[in-house]
């Protein structure tokens, strides 16, 4: 089975980030074979005075495949992961859901409003409670629940998030085939989705960093004049 799982609001300022800790807990997964684990996605929420955020207000979420047996030990591990490991002062939220059993317009629907809108904790748990999904507090006032439902919305959406960290390259200049070559590259293409010739020269600047885009880790690429180069900052500001 597939399970989606997103943590949000498990950090203060001065203390290990949401995505360290997000990928501390697929360490623990991985450690305990309990399942295979993908990238994890930074999903940017909505940004609004009546809403408590650290730095950012960014949610994490991850995917794994596992065997339904393993659910329980989890879900168990994941809350107590969260538990032990948040800031002391944040407001940490945990959402496992299973892919197969989810009203993906819904939950998509939900992740999309959180971008726009201020929404609350008694949404996030009516609607976590009609689609059958694990939607948890673990300290604070529990508002990373709304993130943390929202999170696995908007990866399901398949159109949302950068993946963390930034990617290591060979040379700061590689063509678009040996870019594809990546491991942790599934396409490359401009932000209008524009596919390039696979000789296509692309001048590697600053962070090379992925974006979550039609399901798969996608590198990014505009023109600088007579050149192209990967996305920058500015460009991936709305991801």
């Amino acid at each position: 089975m597939k399970l989606f799982i997103c943590i949000d609001d498990t950090d203060e300022i001065g203390t290990k980030g949401t995505g360290e800790l997000a990928q501390e807990l697929i360490d623990a997964i991985h450690q305990q074979s309990l399942g295979q684990c993908s990238a994890i996605t930074r999903h940017q929420l909505y940004v609004h005075p009546d809403i408590p955020y650290t730095s950012h207000n960014s949610a994490m979420c991850f995917e794994v495949l596992t065997e339904a047996r393993h659910y329980g030990t989890l879900s168990g591990m994941a809350q107590q992961f969260l538990l032990t490991q948040s800031a002391a002062g944040s407001d940490p939220g945990l959402c496992i859901a299973p892919a197969e059993s989810l009203d993906a317009a819904r939950i998509i629907a939900f992740g999309q409003a959180a971008k726009r809108e201020v929404l609350t904790r008694a949404e996030a748990y009516q609607l976590a409670f009609e689609l059958g999904v694990h939607l948890s507090e673990h300290g604070g006032r529990g508002d990373g629940v709304i993130g943390a439902l929202a999170g696995v919305g908007l990866r399901l959406s398949g159109r949302d998030g950068r993946c963390k960290g930034r990617l290591k390259v060979e040379a700061e200049q590689l063509t678009v085939a040996q870019l594809l070559a990546h491991p942790e590259i599934d396409a490359v293409t401009t932000p209008a989705g524009e596919v390039l010739a696979p000789d296509t020269m692309i001048t590697l600047l600053d962070k090379v960093k992925t974006v979550w885009w039609d399901h798969r880790n996608t590198l990014l690429v505009v023109a600088d004049g007579d050149r192209w180069i990967n996305a920058q900052k500015p460009h991936l500001k709305e991801y």
